[in-house]
């Protein structure tokens, strides 16, 4: 799953200890990440893929709820402890300044912008499973978790009032899915994401006109 770096692949899975309770951001998320990665990677002749599989497998090693008052700040401290996993394997410290660069930037709560490729592809690669069907899946996971309604009775579409995807999760496809499918930064990216932002409309359409809306 973690080639071609499949060593170092079960050396950091090993320091991050035992998953917890997020169905959203477990093994499954990592190897998912991984996968769109590699698949960024391969238009990239110039990318480090083996400093992306460390900054794939370590970029969420600090776990914060989504309704959590530090969210903003997740990737910070993800990138702050993937400095302290990283010490045993003698990377240079240029090189452990360029992972932590890569998980700080990856979050969109975080509103940073990376600067280097391997930065971007992270960012792309993550922002890939968090839209189309699998975005839809940990949406309605999430809300799950959160206890949030999937939707207002009174105004499903949010057209006259405010939209709060903390209360109902379909308001989270207009708050922030499909705002993350402006933000691509790879070609290869956007196009996947391109893709991907048309299952997310058709099943909002679905969704909308089952309820009646």
């Amino acid at each position: 799953m973690f080639a071609p770096h499949e060593a170092l692949a079960s050396a950091l899975l090993a320091m991050l200890g035992p998953e917890g309770t997020d169905g959203s951001h477990d093994l499954t998320h990592i190897q998912r990440v991984w996968r769109n990665a590699l698949s960024l990677a391969a238009t990239e002749p110039a990318a480090d893929t083996k400093l992306l599989l460390a900054a794939v497998i370590l970029h969420d090693c600090v776990a914060v709820e989504k309704d959590s008052p530090l969210r903003s700040q997740a990737s910070r401290l993800s990138a702050e402890r993937a400095r302290e996993l990283v010490a045993p394997l003698g990377w240079a410290a240029s090189r452990v300044d360029a992972l932590a660069h890569a998980i700080s930037t990856h979050s969109f709560s975080a509103g940073l912008r990376p600067e280097t490729l391997e930065a971007r592809i992270m960012q792309d690669a993550d922002r890939l499973d968090a839209i189309g069907a699998i975005g839809v899946a940990r949406c309605f996971y999430i809300a799950g978790r959160l206890q949030s309604g999937l939707y207002s009775p009174d105004d499903p579409s949010a057209e006259a009032r405010p939209l709060d995807d903390k209360r109902f999760a379909l308001d989270h496809f207009k708050a922030k899915l499909f705002q993350v499918v402006d933000g691509f930064l790879t070609p290869a990216g956007q196009a996947m994401a391109a893709e991907r932002a048309r299952a997310m409309h058709d099943f909002v359409s679905t969704f909308l006109s089952e309820i009646g809306a």
